[in-house]
């Protein structure tokens, strides 16, 4: 017989929304090929793809240094697709690490506005822009995504 889960508080469900989010880079990251993980783009100018996640981490470690909290490696713009999951990974713990409180609490981030719900969903909305770019920039590169690998980019309940 299946026991039943208690429910989820909402920092406990908006952490895991972040957590599955995070997972989601991952799992488009194992899903690009080799050849233009750092292929300069088409044009010649803006990011590549893993400049772009290299880009988010950064992001990441921005607020965490401007909350004074404890900062995970930087990651350089041409890191290994292993090494950019890795920090990821390392930087989503220390985001969720530093909103807890603050979703349990006031709900205050140091140098945001509203609160620290709006904080969450700002971070999803960025670096979800910036994955739709990876995905655009691996068709203009002439690899694009497999469709079951964009259905699953969607797939939040089996991340």
């Amino acid at each position: 017989m299946a026991t039943k889960q208690s429910p989820l508080s909402p920092a406990q469900a908006t952490l895991r929304t972040f957590a599955i989010h995070n997972r989601i880079h991952c799992y488009l990251i194992d899903a690009l090929d080799n050849s233009i993980w750092d292929a300069t783009r088409p044009t010649g100018k803006g990011r590549t793809i893993a400049a772009l996640f290299a880009h988010m981490h950064s992001v990441r470690l921005m607020w965490l240094k401007a909350a004074k909290q404890e900062l995970t490696e930087s990651l350089d713009k041409s890191a290994t697709r292993a090494a950019t999951k890795a920090a990821l990974n390392k930087s989503a713990e220390a985001i969720a690490a530093f909103v807890l409180p603050a979703l349990q609490s006031d709900a205050r981030i140091p140098n945001f506005k509203p609160d620290a719900w709006a904080f969450v969903g700002y971070l999803i909305s960025h670096e979800s822009h910036h994955r739709g770019q990876a995905v655009l920039l691996a068709r203009e590169l002439g690899s694009p995504v497999d469709q079951s690998v964009n259905f699953g980019l969607w797939a939040w309940g089996t991340r």
